[in-house]
């Protein structure tokens, strides 16, 4: 296979810049961040995070409700780069004023992480559309699992020098407390996000579009609607999304939970920070495999791989007890989180019509965040009821079962198909 194009590496190189933010505010410092906060403003363990879990689902709701529109409005030729220009200045900026909301003001300190979670969530919808203009069908898989490998291993630099401040102020080695440690890795997230993303406004276009009309915005919500009139032209497309729907609302869950779910453990936030770090550089090489395997076996193959690994954590985290066993859950977690991202996102690309990516990865997102809805609602439900967050995560089981029954009646592309038959005869 040829070496990767100007466009194509500017794009993988997005998922470096902008992975400081899903591990260091979504996953791992924000969160620690917030429940100390919400502790020393004397709410319980079990109640902070299910606060967590209603402001997540509030963000994605959000997110879930512009999407499809935003994302039709955005198929129009010179409207993709501005959609994701504005969110991603969205998250950037609230990201940088998380460092400078008094630590004792929990609540504003969810407001601003909603704010935040949009811009970068909106971001993230139209960035998975540019793969459609920076590559072909045949080098999709191996394009987006490239993405979030460098994203893993770009983020553990940010996140090592940020778990290094905090460790070094806990440890009184450095006159500062946690407190301006946390604070400062926010900063460092925000630079980290908004200097890496240079390449890609440089060298990233939008190749497939629709040519202006007048009245866009109206005649968008007119090819909205007749999308939706058509839905059975698309019944692959729209078969995999409700598949999607299912099995990545657990994923999603368990990555930006991991965190609070650690802490009600009883998991001291150093070894959390240990974990997590070791957790990402593991994904690294596990999410190119993946994108090898998938030319060998199919990308639809591994995402069962990876499903049916979720459902072993899922049944495993219910018995997880010790430090020791966070361990092991998390490396679980590591062999395939980015794998089954990046498939399904190359997979979703390979079935959607190029011109109208924006409107159908409008419609990935929108199932993508109402899954990442539920997912939190029922942990949180889940540990207010029964004072046990073990339970919340346990049931997450059965949306990586519905999601892998609904996955298996969806046809494999065109492309996936030639492929294996390619490699099989070789």
């Amino acid at each position: 296979m040829k070496r990767f194009s100007k466009e194509e590496n500017s794009w993988i190189f997005y998922d470096w810049a902008s992975s400081a933010y899903s591990i260091i505010i979504s996953t791992a410092v924000f969160p620690l961040f917030y429940k100390a906060a919400a502790t020393n403003a004397g709410i319980s363990p079990a109640n902070s995070t299910a606060y967590l879990g209603y402001t997540i689902a509030i963000a994605t709701f959000i997110l879930a409700m512009l999407g499809p529109i935003l994302g039709t409005i955005a198929d129009y030729q010179g409207f993709k780069k501005r959609f994701f220009s504005f969110f991603f200045s969205l998250g950037v900026i609230f990201t940088g004023i998380l460092a400078f909301i008094p630590s004792d003001q929990w609540l504003l300190l969810l407001i601003c992480y909603t704010v935040a979670a949009v811009g970068s969530a909106g971001a993230n919808v139209f960035y998975d559309a540019f793969l459609v203009d920076v590559t072909t069908e045949e080098r999709m898989n191996r394009i987006s699992a490239h993405g979030f490998s460098f994203g893993y291993i770009g983020s553990t630099i940010p996140f090592v020098i940020s778990i290094a401040i905090i460790i070094l102020a806990q440890s009184e080695i450095i006159p500062i407390s946690t407190t301006i440690a946390s604070k400062i890795a926010f900063i460092i997230t925000a630079l980290w996000w908004a200097v890496f993303t240079i390449p890609l406004f440089k060298n990233v276009q939008q190749r497939y579009y629709i040519k202006r009309e007048s009245n866009p915005v109206v005649n968008s919500f007119k090819r909205l609607g007749k999308t939706l009139r058509e839905i059975r032209k698309y019944r692959a497309l729209f078969l995999f999304l409700i598949a999607y729907f299912f099995y990545i609302d657990g994923v999603g869950t368990i990555i930006t939970m991991s965190t609070a779910y650690g802490t009600d453990l009883g998991i001291s936030s150093t070894n959390l920070l240990i974990i997590l770090f070791v957790t990402q550089v593991v994904a690294a090489p596990f999410a190119i495999l993946y994108g090898r395997l998938s030319e060998r076996f199919t990308g639809k193959k591994m995402l069962y791989v990876g499903i049916i690994i979720y459902m072993i954590v899922c049944i495993y985290a219910y018995f997880l007890k010790t430090t020791l066993d966070f361990w092991i859950l998390a490396m679980l977690v590591a062999t395939s989180q980015g794998g089954i991202q990046a498939l399904s996102r190359s997979y979703f690309a390979k079935l959607v019509p190029k011109e109208k990516a924006n409107e159908f990865f409008g419609f990935y997102n929108i199932f993508g965040k109402f899954a990442s809805i539920m997912g939190p609602l029922l942990v949180g439900v889940t540990a207010q009821l029964t004072g046990d967050s073990n339970s919340g995560v346990f049931s997450l089981i059965l949306l990586f079962i519905v999601g892998l029954l609904i996955l298996i009646r969806v046809p494999e592309p065109k492309t996936d198909l030639a492929s294996h038959v390619d490699h099989k005869s070789f």
